[in-house]
């Protein structure tokens, strides 16, 4: 799991133009199984879980009552009552947990399957071509899952991914983990490292828990409101009704020299800010990030100044995504 192999730069760029691949198998992943499994994650996740197709996938947040972010999920309903989730690497424990203790009063059994489960990430605009030469059948399509064989081995493939390209993400038997990525490697897909994968999700402005998600903050301010379907009651729904955040989430850029970094202060002439996230753009070359600032200050356009150590640098608040495949 490696923050590099050759390079952010051309591991960010290889997934733009080609196909990269991610070992991510340090995620964590939750089996909830049982009659009362769908009613179970309903209460539990933000989403509308009834509303996840038969072998379908669906994001979502984990909130505490009071509405801060325990985590941010990807669900994937493999059967009748038999769902799959995969956490994030550092909360899975305590994910866990939460699923477990909220499970009493359910017909429904949570497991931990992190150990059934390697993970891997192929994605670019030539990662299904790529996947599609090893598998024995047609590929699911996004935000779908399907059992296929992948160069020989029984994979779990699921049309998701973190990057803003197309792709698949492989849930492998960590027995036939390598076999898969030497197989991958075969093809012509390059291995990314963390590094490349937090600058490819930042370029689009996907979320990062631990920097734009924490429990001090809430889906309603994040920007994830989308996710979060008030009417199913979902532990943190009645926290989060009527809510007027004071701040909010935002893409912003540089308009002249240097690089944001998480807890630089933000400033505006409607008060200030912080960074969540922020780093050198390889496809924008310009320093990017995100920030919670005032309400009053989201609007596209809207000037910011970001303090650099100790030295202040323009920037301006960006529509979504920061990057755009043209």
């Amino acid at each position: 799991m490696p923050v590099q192999y050759e390079g952010i730069r051309p591991e960010h760029v290889a997934v733009r133009t080609g196909a990269g691949m991610f070992d991510v198998s340090h995620m964590g992943e939750i089996e909830t199984n049982g009659p009362k499994a769908e009613e179970l994650l309903q209460r539990l996740l933000s989403n509308d879980v009834t509303r996840i197709a038969e072998r379908g996938a669906q994001y979502s947040v984990l909130c505490r009552p009071d509405g801060g972010v325990l985590d941010d999920l990807f669900t994937y309903r493999l059967g009748e009552g038999r769902f799959l989730t995969v956490t994030n690497a550092a909360n899975h424990e305590r994910d866990l947990a939460w699923f477990r203790e909220h499970a009493a009063g359910f017909d429904a059994e949570v497991r931990d399957a992190r150990d059934d489960w390697a993970m891997i990430a192929v994605q670019g605009p030539q990662a299904r071509a790529a996947l599609e030469r090893l598998s024995d059948q047609e590929l699911p399509k996004r935000m779908r899952t399907a059992d296929l064989e992948v160069a020989g081995v029984a994979c779990l493939v699921c049309g998701t991914g973190y990057t803003g390209e197309d792709g698949c993400e492989l849930m492998v038997p960590p027995g036939g983990a390598a076999a898969v990525w030497d197989a991958l490697l075969r093809e012509g897909v390059r291995p990314a490292g963390l590094g490349a994968r937090d600058t490819l999700r930042l370029e689009v402005c996907f979320h990062l828990y631990g920097n734009d998600l924490s429990e001090d903050r809430n889906p309603i301010e994040a920007g994830l409101g989308w996710c979060c379907k008030l009417d199913t009651d979902f532990i943190g729904a009645d926290a989060l009704r009527d809510l007027e955040p004071e701040q909010t989430l935002v893409p912003f850029a540089f308009t002249g020299p240097g690089i944001p970094r998480q807890g630089n202060v933000v400033r505006s002439e409607h008060g200030e800010g912080v960074v969540t996230s922020g780093s050198l753009s390889p496809c924008l070359e310009t320093g990017i990030g995100m920030a919670y600032v005032p309400t009053a200050a989201d609007a596209v356009g809207t000037p910011l100044e970001v303090d650099v150590r100790g030295k202040a640098r323009a920037a301006e608040v960006r529509e979504k995504p920061l990057y755009a495949r043209r």
